[in-house]
């Protein structure tokens, strides 16, 4: 949902008017151009042109280029605010190409200057490009620390857009997050500001998120009815991509549902939207939602005219052309095996009828015709030999694929993958969840390089797959300085909550070792818990293995009510393990949400 809400974010930073979409913008391009007629007949680098042309040409590359100049001017002079305004709009230009990492260095240089000036409006903007740009890297940590800061500072100024859209993108982080609570009550709060203050188009967004929040809720009627509210705001904008995005959402709620025919209504209408306005990714996902919906009523023929459209669609947008030209070479050396055959038929069948007539003239024309298939059969094997190393690529090429997804995956997951195109969720009765967490680490990030804190949490992580893949323990993920991982999946093991405990031991010993120079110490804590979970995949890019349910969240809670050196084991899994470890009772503590639970320290020493 960040490419939706971004046009908001340009109105709240930049000020331009909404005149900018839709019918619009014709009328923004002949602003921009009069704008740079202005600023090169000035024959100066004027600084007001300089700002307002950035502000009505949203092109990447011209954006970068007069950001620039803006920026060097505004550098050159010590020209404060224009630094802070010129660091953003060069930042935008990048964020807009893609490179996220050049456009978090001139966001935070926008901060720094706004700090030197203690411009509350302009730190609290800074703090809002950085949070955006943590989300769009899928840093939801980091994106929810700064939206936090910049909607601190933005209640004490006047402007409400900018405050809504901090609120809003807030609430849209924890929707990606999952916590519901949390992104119903800020999308709820934007809605109220954007009322206020007359915004529209800011109401549609929220409109159209709280639509898919009560849809998650399973309140379909109240979902539908506020997607349908924000689509008919954004047609009148002509803003067709989020509209897109939010029929094909409903969509997919209805067919998870089983109601077939809503799911269909809403697919064929966002395809039909997606394809008029030549949004390609929205027209792939749209023709992948029909495929499955036919593949749901028994209509294998519709089913797979859809999904050929899908692939067709998504390839173009992913530009997978060298899979493609591989794709070519297998039909190259079919077809060339097919030609082989029947040339050596042609030469068997004018061998047969010059022995049969046995005439001088038609002897020597056999000669003739068998240099020819010598010649023939060289070309041949210098083809079969070409399209023999070409098919040792391909299958180098398909075997690299299955590494690459055998690194993402586990084995029996991606085979089932391969097999059926998606994966069922499991359920397992017994499984053992494991959660790290380093001591200050996010104050210990803030004072070192990134370099340095990226190569200390690499040096940690890759000993902590190395003892997991020791005990055959699946890693999850790890989610900035966490790591997670547990056993008993995806195939049951009836000692999985021992070999968690061992693990846990490993890496709390390697934690307090001794560590090569350049290498950060922390202190570490450990939280474990043994119960039921479901595990599974969900989704259609960047496929991620996980697990799902309370043992995971109590997991997590023994983690936060640990201490820095310590092994936290909840009372579950200790009645499991203590006939092979010593452990200390800690007694029975209230955690958040979950009520009194015993706990006990696992005796490292």
């Amino acid at each position: 949902m960040k490419k939706l809400i971004f046009f908001a974010l340009c109105l709240a930073i930049f000020g331009q008017s909404s005149g900018q979409s839709g019918s619009g913008d014709e009328a923004v391009r002949t602003k921009a151009d009069s704008l740079k007629t202005l600023y090169y007949e000035s024959g100066e680098q004027n600084l007001e042109y300089l700002a307002k042309l950035i502000e009505y040409d949203a092109n990447p590359d011209s954006m970068f280029k007069y950001g620039s100049i803006y920026l060097e001017k505004s550098l050159k002079d010590s020209l404060y605010s224009h630094i802070i305004n010129a660091s953003i709009q060069v930042g935008y230009a990048y964020k807009f190409k893609g490179n996220l990492s050049e456009a978090l260095k001139y966001f935070f240089q926008a901060l720094k200057y706004a700090e030197q000036t203690n411009s509350a409006s302009a730190k609290g903007k800074s703090f809002l490009t950085i949070a955006d740009t943590y989300s769009a890297s899928e840093n939801s940590q980091n994106a929810t620390i700064y939206y936090g800061k910049s909607i601190e500072i933005l209640e004490q100024e006047s402007d409400s857009v900018t405050l809504g859209s901090a609120i809003f993108n807030a609430g849209d982080e924890y929707f990606k997050m999952g916590k519901l609570d949390s992104s119903l009550l800020f999308t709820e709060r934007a809605q109220k500001i954007f009322e206020r203050v007359d915004f529209e188009l800011g109401e549609a967004y929220c409109l159209g998120n709280l639509g898919m929040i009560f849809a998650e809720y399973g309140n379909n009627v109240i979902a539908e009815n506020r997607i349908n509210e924000a689509v008919e705001i954004l047609e009148k904008y002509q803003e067709y991509y989020p509209i897109s995005v939010y029929l094909n959402y409903m969509s997919t709620i209805y067919l998870d549902q089983g109601d077939r025919e809503s799911a269909l209504t809403y697919a064929q209408r966002s395809l039909d939207l997606a394809s008029k306005y030549g949004l390609k990714d929205q027209m792939s996902e749209a023709n992948l939602l029909l495929s499955n919906v036919y593949e749901s009523l028994n209509n294998s023929t519709k089913a797979l005219e859809f999904y050929k459209k899908h692939i067709q669609y998504r390839d173009s947008v992913n530009n997978i052309q060298a899979v493609q030209e591989m794709a070519n070479l297998r039909t190259d050396y079919e077809v060339s095996q097919k030609q082989a055959e029947v040339d050596l038929l042609e030469s068997e069948a004018i061998i047969a009828t010059l022995r049969a007539r046995r005439q001088t003239l038609l002897l020597y024309g056999a000669l003739g015709m068998l240099f020819l298939v010598g010649l023939l059969a060289f070309g041949t094997f210098r083809r079969f030999k070409f399209e023999k190393e070409t098919k040792k690529i391909i299958e180098e090429e398909k075997n690299r694929s299955d590494e690459l997804l055998l690194n993402i995956l586990p084995g029996e997951i991606a085979e089932e993958l391969k097999i059926h195109g998606k994966v069922k969720a499991h359920r397992f009765n017994s499984a053992t969840v494991l959660f790290t967490d380093f001591k200050s680490f996010s104050t210990m990030a803030e004072q070192i390089s990134p370099e340095r804190l990226v190569e200390s949490i690499d040096f940690y992580f890759k000993e902590f797959d190395a003892i997991t893949q020791k005990y055959q323990l699946e890693k999850i993920k790890t989610i900035g300085d966490s790591y997670m991982c547990a056993g008993g999946i995806p195939s049951s093991t009836p000692d999985h909550a021992v070999r968690i405990v061992r693990a846990a031991r490993e890496m709390m010993e390697f934690t307090t070792s001794s560590k090569p120079p350049g290498i950060l110490q922390f202190e570490m804590r450990i939280g474990i818990h043994t119960g039921p979970v479901v595990a599974g995949i969900v989704g259609v890019k960047k496929w991620q293995y996980d697990i799902w349910g309370d043992t995971v969240n109590i997991a997590s809670r023994m983690e936060s009510n640990s201490e820095e050196g310590k092994i936290n084991l909840s009372g579950t899994t200790y009645e499991i393990i203590k006939d092979d470890f010593e452990c200390e009772y800690r007694g029975s503590i209230d955690i958040k949400n979950r009520g009194i639970w015993e706990m006990y320290y696992l005796k490292t020493g």
